[in-house]
């Protein structure tokens, strides 16, 4: 595998309309290899608009977004999204697979063979704290809120990507199971060696979470610092979102 690049993506001036409606202006971001870039903002600020132009769910209106050093607009989409590991919240597993062929799904689709895709798959259940004699048959609806999220964060590592996209993955888990998960999560993408980048409305989560943390406003970046800094900011959006932990 060649040696990965220090800036994994790119935003250059970046702008994103659906119609008159401008949901990104001028985004300029650069995401390093080994971080875990946090997205922050209210609803419809833009934030899982910009996690979907990493992976090409979407294009940029104007502007270009660069992967690796490559235009999105120049990858191969389904190989693009092939290399990236993508988590939803409530982990978007297919119903009608189970355990072992949702975690199995890319390796599939890249046509590894039946002993290479269990034994990968038993790694990454026994990685994301699952047992696999225990959960690899079992069905989504058989699972518990945390577990289908382990499922889904073990599916999108399954193809070993360098990069994982994660949309407000925990949202709608309970406070503990939530913190253990994130707890797990940041270990896991530092053990590995992976580059994250992590949408969430929750200023609590960022902390935990963030190497980075990219606060974006009715579609621009107001902000990017570390987490330290964030909290020394007079922005006056970051003063509002700190005074919600003092509130909570």
């Amino acid at each position: 595998m060649s040696e990965l690049p220090e800036i994994m993506v790119e935003f250059r001036n970046v702008d994103f309309a659906v119609g008159e409606i401008q949901i990104l202006k001028n985004i300029n971001l650069e995401i390093k290899q080994g971080e875990i870039l946090v997205l922050l903002g209210e609803s419809g600020c833009g934030k899982t608009t910009t996690l979907k132009l990493i992976n090409r769910l979407i294009e940029p209106t104007s502007g270009e977004v660069l992967v690796e050093g490559k235009a999105t607009t120049d990858w191969d989409a389904i190989k693009l999204r092939r290399r990236i590991g993508y988590v939803l919240q409530e982990a978007g597993l297919f119903p009608h697979f189970d355990v072992e062929k949702n975690v199995g799904l890319v390796p599939s689709l890249e046509k590894w063979s039946d002993a290479e895709k269990q034994k990968r798959t038993n790694e990454l259940l026994e990685l994301v704290g699952l047992n696999p004699q225990k959960f690899a048959k079992r069905f989504p609806r058989e699972l518990s809120g945390g577990q289908r999220q382990r499922v889904g964060v073990a599916r999108a590592l399954a193809a070993n990507p360098d990069m994982l996209l994660l949309d407000e993955p925990f949202g709608a888990l309970d406070a503990i199971t939530r913190s253990h998960l994130q707890k797990e999560f940041a270990k896991l993408v530092k053990d590995l060696g992976k580059t994250a980048v992590f949408v969430t409305h929750d200023l609590q989560e960022a902390f935990a979470l963030g190497t980075r943390i990219c606060l974006i406003d009715k579609g621009k970046v107001a902000l990017v610092e570390t987490p330290e800094n964030f909290r020394e900011s007079d922005l006056p959006l970051v003063q509002e979102y700190l005074d919600t932990l003092v509130t909570e």
